[in-house]
């Protein structure tokens, strides 16, 4: 297990993680550690653990801690000594492992062996141009960084889509800088592109990179950090991947999530005809050992680890059968990654088609809650995990709930379909699902011949009837099957509480503020390429509320003028499938172009929702889609 502090849902991300394992700083990092000799490491901060953790090639003499409740605990693989012993340390240099601390050093002079040098983390600071708050390191807008699943081998190319939201902000000048790693984790390229001046759309597509930099065929990651940025310290992103050989692959996901996770749940075993790769991408400086990550079948508890090291920055595609060759599916394993890895992707190929989805973070943090058993009427249903149900004539939806949490033993759920104009349509209970089921459920098994034939939607909700425990990260992945083609597409996600005036703990959630979270900002990118996008806005409702959205779909191009406002109303526990195309004109669409997007908005009720894009021939793409 990597000892670092990356992300907590109390206390949001660890911005001394991001200083340290930011790719400029690993360098500097590495560089200074050949260079200054046996060295004392001052610890008055505690980031000894995270420094020497992700660059052990320090030569330490010793960690010193000025607090006595400290004393003789492990700090970065060191008994921690006091500070008092400082000036006997036989040293070269003592390194102060503290960011903006010029005073602490001056205070500590005294006290510094004789011949000794003294240096702090400053040494590693970010060039000012990557900075977008200089006044205070730690900054977390400092670190508006994240990973990217990136390709271009020949088969498949890769397309990344995001806009410059913090321009909303107040943001003047964003920039976005890149570092792209190879399989093996060398560096291919770096360069840095301005973001529009408004909120205008950004695309970094690989084959214009691969072009641009003359290089050959790769896999890897890219290495993405904004720069000039306000108000907002994530960097959010669709991701599509492509067919370029005249194949019919297509298909997108969410961001990386940023924070390595010891956790992630939710990797399908395969079906009898389909391949699993896991994409292990190393993101830091500091290589994966052989046994540093394992997968396990879900409430197993057996895992089997990787014999394989992984290098820093590298690629790894993992087959799952390698591991275990007789799993299938709708079992489902977890991974145990030891914080070496943000949210990985995985890919299923099929029949001459692949997709690409994510797993997501397994919470060590949470226990079951019974307050959620004895949840006062006045929060109505709940919590909800709302998701498509696309048009039943071309489209088979399959549910398989994932346990998300590393306590959690067993799931009671409910399974409640709607149709488009918020009328309820059944419901199907699961019952008490253990840890380690195999539960896929059809939702062709409950609906009859004809139902939701422009689609609807379903929500999965605790059901205590024959008891079970919950703990509020309710998760699932849904499978979405073209009955002709065989496409598929697939996409996961947690539950929430939606549209009530009273609040449980943080729900529900807003995207800004505090809760209620009565409002939305969802971005919908454009077609590319000849495919069209679409997207899925539900409209959840955990008790009574406003019984039509009042939702505006913004059109805007890619420098970020708008170009036109249309107006859509969702009835209440309903949704509406949405085509740009159905909604702004041709000559619209052609202004706002392939880096051009939609701006979900509505300040009524917070929506839900997912996109992808249709190919026209039977392949499409389908994952959640992202707010700011």
């Amino acid at each position: 297990m990597l000892d670092i502090e990356t992300f907590d849902n109390v206390r949001g991300g660890n911005t001394v993680y991001k200083a340290l394992a930011h790719p400029l700083a690993a360098r500097a990092l590495a560089g200074l550690a050949r260079h200054i000799g046996r060295v004392a490491v001052v610890d008055t901060e505690g980031f000894a653990a995270p420094l020497l953790a992700l660059c052990p090639d320090f030569n330490v003499e010793g960690v010193y801690v000025q607090d006595v409740l400290a004393l003789g605990r492990r700090r970065g693989g060191h008994e921690a000594r006091p500070l008092t012993a400082l000036p006997g340390a036989q040293v070269q240099t003592v390194l102060i492992a503290a960011f903006d601390a010029p005073r602490v050093a001056e205070r500590l002079g005294r006290f510094i062996p004789a011949g000794a040098r003294v240096i702090t983390l400053d040494e590693v600071k970010l060039p000012a141009e990557w900075l977008s708050a200089p006044e205070r390191y730690l900054d977390a807008r400092n670190f508006a960084t994240n990973f990217v699943f990136f390709r271009d081998d020949g088969h498949f190319a890769t397309r990344l889509t995001t806009a410059n939201y913090w321009a909303g902000y107040g943001a003047h000048q964003v920039r976005f800088r890149h570092i792209l790693f190879g399989q093996g984790g060398e560096v291919l390229a770096e360069w840095t592109d301005d973001a529009p001046i408004g909120p205008g759309g950004h695309v970094i597509d690989s084959q214009t990179v691969r072009a641009r930099f003359g290089l050959g065929p790769f896999t890897g990651q890219l290495f993405i950090h904004a720069t000039g940025i306000a108000g907002h310290d994530v960097v959010k992103y669709a991701l599509d991947t492509y067919a370029t050989d005249g194949g019919p692959s297509l298909s997108c996901t969410h961001d990386a999530n940023a924070w390595p996770s010891e956790r992630f749940a939710g990797l399908p075993a395969p079906g009898a005809d389909e391949r699993v790769i896991l994409w292990l991408q190393n993101s830091h400086a500091v290589a994966i050992p052989a046994g540093g990550v394992a997968l396990d079948r879900m409430g197993e508890g057996k895992p089997v680890a990787l014999d394989t090291e992984i290098p820093p920055f590298a690629t790894l595609a993992l087959d799952v059968a390698a591991l275990f060759p007789d799993l299938k599916w709708p079992a489902q394993l977890e991974v145990l990654a030891g914080r070496h890895v943000v949210r990985p992707r995985y890919e299923v190929a099929r029949g001459g088609r692949t997709r690409i989805a994510h797993v997501n973070v397994e919470r060590a943090d949470l226990k079951s809650d019974a307050g959620l058993k004895a949840l006062s009427p006045e929060m109505g249903r709940g919590y909800l995990l709302p998701f498509p149900v696309l048009p039943r004539g071309r489209f088979r939806t399959i549910v398989l709930p994932t346990p998300m949490a590393v306590a959690e033993e067993n799931t009671p759920l409910r399974l409640d379909v709607f149709a488009p104009d918020g009328s309820k349509l059944g419901e199907h209970y699961f019952g008490v699902l253990p840890r380690k089921h195999d539960c896929a459920f059809d939702l062709d098994d409950m609906l009859p011949e004809g139902a939701l034939p422009e689609g609807g939607h379903a929500e999965l909700v605790y059901d205590f009837r024959f008891g079970g425990e919950a703990n509020g990260w309710l998760h699932a992945l849904f499978r979405f099957e073209d009955r002709q083609s065989g496409h598929a597409a697939e996409s996961s996600f947690g539950g929430h509480i939606f549209n009530t005036l009273m609040v449980y703990k943080n729900e529900p959630q807003s995207y800004t503020g505090k809760p209620p979270g009565l409002s939305t900002r969802l971005f919908l990118k454009l077609g590319f390429g000849g495919r069209e996008s679409f997207c899925v806005l539900i409209y959840p409702a955990s008790g009574p509320w406003l019984e039509h959205s009042t939702t505006v779909l913004e059109l805007y191009d890619g420098a970020g003028r708008q170009i036109c406002r249309k107006n859509l109303a969702i009835a209440c526990s309903g949704s509406a499938l949405v085509r740009p195309s159905a909604h702004f004109s041709p000559a619209e669409l052609s202004a706002a172009g392939e880096s051009g997007y939609v701006l979900i908005r509505d300040t009524t009720c917070r929506l839900f929702g997912f996109h992808g894009v249709d190919d026209g021939e039977g392949g499409f793409s389908f994952d959640h889609m992202f707010g700011f």
